[in-house]
């Protein structure tokens, strides 16, 4: 398994994907993502962060039931896990832990 930490666009996915409550798919995630940053984001990258999510078992997924708007697809649905969501806290605490030790500067 690659290495455990998160990039920058994978905390953004993972935040989304926790926040959704089992409710993310490709989509859902590039439009919040989307909303929320500014930032144009193709829905292959959004896959390829989640298939690393994935590896590192920090989502799981699973086939949600078809829909008409889809022609009968099925789409598939991410949630955190447990060990995303810690590291999801990891990550904060350590930025918190900087943003403490930011010397008040005067520009």
């Amino acid at each position: 398994m690659k290495g455990t930490n998160l990039g920058e666009f994978e905390e953004l996915v993972l935040l989304v994907v926790g926040i959704s409550n089992g409710e993310a798919y490709g989509i859902s995630i590039l439009e919040e993502i989307e909303q929320r940053t500014g930032r144009l984001v193709t829905v292959s990258t959004i896959h390829t962060a989640l298939y690393r999510l994935e590896e590192k078992r920090y989502v799981s997924s699973e086939m949600g039931g078809a829909s008409k708007e889809r022609g009968g697809r099925k789409k598939r649905l991410y949630s955190i896990t447990a060990e995303g969501h810690q590291a999801l806290m990891n990550a904060r605490a350590i930025r918190e832990e900087l943003w403490g030790l930011m010397p008040k500067l005067n520009f």
